[in-house]
């Protein structure tokens, strides 16, 4: 299928836009998020992007900072979507990008990774595009979907 563009806008999740965020992913996504999960994706800065197109928010990655054990931190990609009519424009590709250049300038972060539910092929494939590895099925991860298992996708990054 042939890429075709989209003029797009990009910003940073704040209080004022927190809410738009939340619908979006209501609509995407068959979870319901905690608002701890997106008070922790919004104190992580650029790693957290809205997309826009003609003013209207019509995808977004949210990501949090994992603290982990050698004190170094890892970017956990809470939810990367873009609302159906706006797929299949490179927004997810731009979002991604973006993020993860944002984590190349944090010499902390070593590493991004993503959970994607067992049998979702297009997501596996996205991130496996954009460097991603297989790294585990999670059993049962998802508590209130089927299948509820989920795939572990990790990149390193080099900072």
């Amino acid at each position: 299928m042939e890429k075709r563009e989209l003029a797009v806008s990009f910003d940073v999740v704040r209080e004022k836009n927190l809410e738009q965020l939340k619908l979006l992913n209501n609509v995407i996504f068959p979870i319901k998020y905690s608002d701890e999960i997106y008070r922790q994706c919004m104190a992580c800065g650029e790693l957290t992007q809205l997309a826009f197109h003609n003013d209207i928010l019509v995808g977004a990655i949210a990501t949090r900072c994992e603290k982990q054990p050698n004190g170094k931190a890892k970017a956990y990609i809470a939810t990367l979507g873009v609302l159906a009519p706006y797929r299949n424009f490179g927004i997810g590709d731009k979002l991604l990008t973006r993020t993860l250049a944002a984590c190349a300038q944090d010499p902390n972060i070593e590493e991004a990774s993503v959970h994607v539910q067992v049998g979702n092929d297009d997501a596996i494939c996205f991130y496996q595009r954009h460097g991603f590895q297989v790294e585990e099925t999670v059993k049962d991860y998802y508590k209130k979907l089927s299948p509820p298992d989920a795939v572990l996708l990790s990149k390193k990054l080099l900072s």
